[in-house]
Parts: C-alpha cells; sequence; structure tokens
C-alpha cells in the first residue's frame, strides 16, 4: 500500500498517477469535505486529463481523512503544496505539522518519501528531529524531487524525465517497495544527498529563469530594432551548445509561485552565506520589469487618444490550463489600472484574491470586448486562438490588440483594421518606417 499525506495539487496528480500504475493508494487529508469531493469524482484543481485519469483508477485509490490508514502503508509521500508568503518565501509550519502527525502513525520498517519541494537542510534536519519520535520502528526517510507544473502536471507525473533521490548516504539501496514504486515509471534514477537532492530542484529553475530572462531581454530588443524573435528561435534550437527543448519563448516575467521561491531561496542562502548572487538579482529585477510590458503599451498605444479607455482583459491565470493566479501578469496588470474601467474574462479563474481589485467579470471572451478601446490578452488559453477576429472588432470600440504569447493571427487582425502588440515582434513605428 502507498499512501499520500497532503491532497493539495500536488498530492492530488501524484497520488492518482501512483494508483494508474496499478499500485493500492492510500491518500490522506485533514479535509473531510475535500477528500469527499475526491470519492465523488469532483477535483478542486485543473488539470488536463486528471478527470478521466481518476474516473479510470477511482478503484485503487482511497481518499480519506483518517490519519491512522498510513500505517498500513509500506511507503508514505508527504505531498502537500508549500505555499509562499507575500515575499515568495516558503512557509514550512503546516508541511511540518503534518509530517509530525503521519510519522506517529506509520509502522516499523515503513518509508517516508518528503514530495513538497523543502530549501536545502530541510530533510536532513527532518531526520535528526524525528529520532525522538519513531523510537525504534526503524523509518527511513528520503527526499524526492516533484515534478509539478500547472497546466502539464499529468503528463509530468505519468512521464517523468528523471527522479531525483534526496538519500542519508546514495550509496545505500533504496528500500524495495519504494524502488518497486519508482521503477513502474521507467524513467532514470538520481540517488544522491539530502542536500544535493534539494539544490537539485532549485538549480534546474534557476537555469529556467535565466532562459527566460535571457528571452525576454533579447524579445525586447528586436521590437526596437526590426528584428523578430520568432525568426531567431529556429536557429539557437539548431545550436547544440542551447538544444531543441531550451525555454526560448519571452513572456511577461518570472509568474507561478515556484521559480520565484526559488530564485528568493537562492538570494536569501547567498547572503548567508557571503557567496555571490547577482545573477539571481538581476533575473527578479527583469522579472519585475517585464510585468509591465503590457503597461507600457497602453501607455503607448491606448491612452494618448483615449485618456479614460475601456480596456478589455482575457486571461487571469498565470498561464494557461490552470486557474492559479501566484505571481500573474494579469493581477499585476490589473493593480496599476488605477480607474481605467476593465472587463475580464478567464475561462477558469473564479475569484481574484485581492479584494481591492475591481473589475467586471465578463461571462465570455467576446461579452469583454464590448465597447473596449483596447484589448490584452494576458493568458494564452486555447479558446483564445478559435475566436472569429471580425467578431472582435464588432465588439470593439478601439483598435488595439495588445497579445503577449502571439495567441490570435497577428495578419487578421492587421487586415481587419486592428494595431497588434506582440512580445518580441517589431512594433508598429519600426514597420512602417
Amino acid at each position: 500500500m502507498i499512501g499520500f499525506a497532503g491532497l493539495s495539487h500536488l498530492g492530488i496528480v501524484t497520488s492518482i498517477a501512483v494508483a494508474s500504475k496499478g499500485f493500492e493508494v492510500s491518500a490522506f487529508d485533514g479535509d473531510s469535505h475535500l477528500c469527499e469531493q475526491l470519492r465523488r469524482g469532483c477535483l478542486p484543481i485543473v488539470e488536463p486529463d486528471l478527470p478521466e485519469l481518476l474516473a479510470k483508477n477511482r478503484n485503487h485509490v482511497e481518499f480519506t481523512s483518517d490519519v491512522s490508514t498510513v500505517g498500513a502503508c509500506d511507503v508514505v509521500y508527504v505531498s502537500k503544496d508549500v505555499p509562499t508568503d507575500e515575499r515568495n518565501r516558503s512557509d514550512l509550519s503546516a508541511l511540518r505539522r503534518l509530517i509530525n502527525d503521519v510519522v506517529s502513525h506509520m509502522q516499523s520498517g515503513a518509508t517516508l518519501v518528503v514530495l513538497s519541494q523543502v530549501p536545502p537542510g530541510f530533510t536532513r534536519q527532518l531526520s535528526h528531529d524525528l529520532r525522538s519520535m519513531v523510537d525504534e520502528r526503524d523509518l527511513q526517510i528520503y527526499y524526492q524531487v516533484e515534478t509539478l507544473i500547472f497546466g502539464r502536471a499529468v503528463e509530468r507525473a505519468l512521464h517523468p524525465e528523471r527522479y531525483i533521490i534526496g538519500c542519508n548516504d546514495p550509496r545505500t539501496m533504496l528500500p524495495k517497495t519504494y524502488a518497486d514504486l519508482l521503477a513502474a515509471f521507467g524513467c532514470p534514477l538520481l540517488p544522491m544527498r539530502y542536500e544535493s537532492a534539494e539544490l537539485a530542484k532549485i538549480s534546474i529553475n534557476i537555469f529556467l529563469t535565466s532562459s527566460v530572462t535571457a528571452s525576454n531581454m533579447l524579445a525586447e530588443l528586436c521590437e526596437t530594432i526590426g528584428a523578430d524573435w520568432a525568426e531567431i528561435v529556429p536557429a539557437l534550437r539548431l545550436d547544440r551548445r542551447i538544444g531543441q527543448h531550451a525555454y526560448l519563448s519571452p513572456g511577461l516575467g518570472i509568474s507561478g509561485g515556484n521559480l520565484e521561491r526559488d530564485l528568493i531561496t537562492v538570494s536569501n542562502l547567498a547572503a548567508e552565506y557571503g557567496t555571490h548572487a547577482d545573477l539571481v538579482h538581476a533575473v527578479l529585477t527583469n522579472s519585475d520589469y517585464r510585468k509591465d510590458w503590457v503597461l507600457g503599451k497602453i501607455h503607448a498605444e491606448v491612452l494618448p487618444s483615449c485618456p479614460r479607455p475601456t480596456l478589455a482583459l482575457w486571461g487571469l491565470a498565470y498561464k494557461a490550463h490552470t486557474a492559479s493566479v501566484k505571481n500573474s501578469p494579469a493581477v499585476a496588470l490589473l493593480k496599476t489600472l488605477g480607474e481605467h474601467a476593465v472587463r475580464v474574462y478567464d475561462p477558469e479563474v473564479t475569484r481574484i484574491p485581492d479584494q481591492s481589485i475591481d473589475t467586471v467579470r465578463a461571462t465570455s471572451a467576446l461579452e469583454a470586448c464590448e465597447n473596449a478601446d483596447a484589448l490584452a490578452i494576458m493568458t494564452p488559453w486555447p479558446e483564445f486562438s478559435s475566436i472569429a477576429l471580425d467578431q472582435v472588432r464588432g465588439r470593439m470600440a478601439g483598435e488595439v490588440i495588445i497579445d503577449p504569447f502571439g495567441v490570435v493571427d497577428g495578419d487578421k487582425c492587421k487586415a481587419l483594421g486592428f494595431r497588434y502588440c506582440k512580445l518580441g515582434s517589431p512594433n508598429r513605428v519600426t514597420e512602417s518606417s
């Protein structure tokens, strides 16, 4: 029996993925209402293919609010999402409480796997702290790097690139049940010291954010000199030092929770130990700067001729296929728009946590465009690319479309008389010169 403790986004997806491999799963959370929802097949999160995966494997996973059920499990994953505060620092208090509760019920010889993302040093300190609790039960403790990506969580859970396993001693063989579970996913295993595994997760995100920042910097240069980033990307993908899978799409800064958390973690560690982290500081500064790209276009393209515009905004989630608005560029934009009238639409986000933001919620993308002077497409939801642009033109009073990610067809927009703005493409002044 495989146990999961903590049914937030990470725990729900991973427990169902493990059940899909034929393992019997006991998935615990202290929220009895949540467990009842999941037993009925009602998911509180948005992920492509997850409803179908749950429906297919419901007989292999039990959702329960009774923590004592972990006592029957050979392996117990602690899979609670770790929240970040307003400064993107991890709040580990709830995770520590959950671990203490779970460990008190685990059977002798069982394996505890921390799947939640934690800072370097956490797992080794945990193993020391738990010595007084585990008595003679010989619990084995591991840290496994999670691979969760909002909007692609099922794909990543079912087809991981590799498993990074933090161990007290990486030379020691993994417990058989845990090893058999990992083997079922058919990917390479990389055992290493606790601290190495914890920092490996952060290292991956640091390299990712460096690529994002370089793409953003160069895409902005393209806009001003008449180059087109979309034409440059194929040349980079054919360079073996960068590769075809490199993240080269420009965006509106670093969004979501985990990337900024890891940047802040490295910055804080560098300050504590006196190491150099100017690259991280540059990434954070560039991220803040890029979040204002759409606002800059509104000031340049809309406000000179329409000082008090009505704005349509498509998308609130920080990216498509999720309902999360953590560090969302759309929410950041709304905070800067002041008294401008804004009508917003998102297919999944039902509310904005910041109650100070006052907007009109539309029931469709076209409704949001009614009498709008400009449209900003802030989340690349697939449904937006299929909306008829002539209907958008008929609804709008103005002619500006700000489309950072190229969701709609720019050529069709221009043919309909729109002024079209896209990240990394020559601006209209350059095009007409």
